[in-house]
């Protein structure tokens, strides 16, 4: 395991579309590995591989609960419902919050680190991350939605 470098707002990898991981193998294993420990060193609850200069569509999460980090490749949005004004940041631009309009439900699917079909359900807070993440697969970031109050 390594932390990577968290590539910050300029950077143009984070204006890129990351591009759908064909097979599931121990180098991607490896990067997940590394995205979790990055993301638990900079105090994140999400983490996409464009933030670390990996155009691959990968992103982690961990709502520091019982279910511990999870990764998601190649997710896709599939439901969506109600929404929710919170604020958000971002490590790709520490120091700098806004409040973004996201849905309260979600349910994205994908695969998990053993190349599995997983579907992931959340509300809130997960929902609110999953949207995040997502977006920066698409070289979106937070900083484009804020909502100006």
């Amino acid at each position: 395991m390594a932390i990577r470098n968290i590539r910050t707002d300029g950077d143009e990898v984070l204006r890129k579309v990351s591009k759908e991981v064909p097979e599931v193998n121990d180098k991607i294993r490896q990067l997940i590995s590394d995205m979790i420990e990055t993301m638990h060193d900079a105090d994140g609850v999400g983490l996409a591989a464009p933030q670390i200069g990996i155009l691959k569509r990968i992103i982690v999460l961990d709502m520091y609960d019982d279910e511990g980090p999870f990764a998601i490749i190649n997710p896709e949005m599939v439901y969506q419902d109600g929404e929710q004004i919170e604020e958000e940041g971002c490590l790709s631009i520490p120091g700098y919050n806004g409040m973004v309009e996201r849905p309260m439900n979600v349910a994205v699917k994908g695969l998990n680190e053993n190349g599995e079909e997983i579907m992931v359900e959340g509300t809130e807070l997960l929902a609110r991350a999953l949207c995040h993440e997502i977006d920066h697969l698409n070289g979106v970031l937070f900083k484009d939605k804020v909502i100006n109050e």
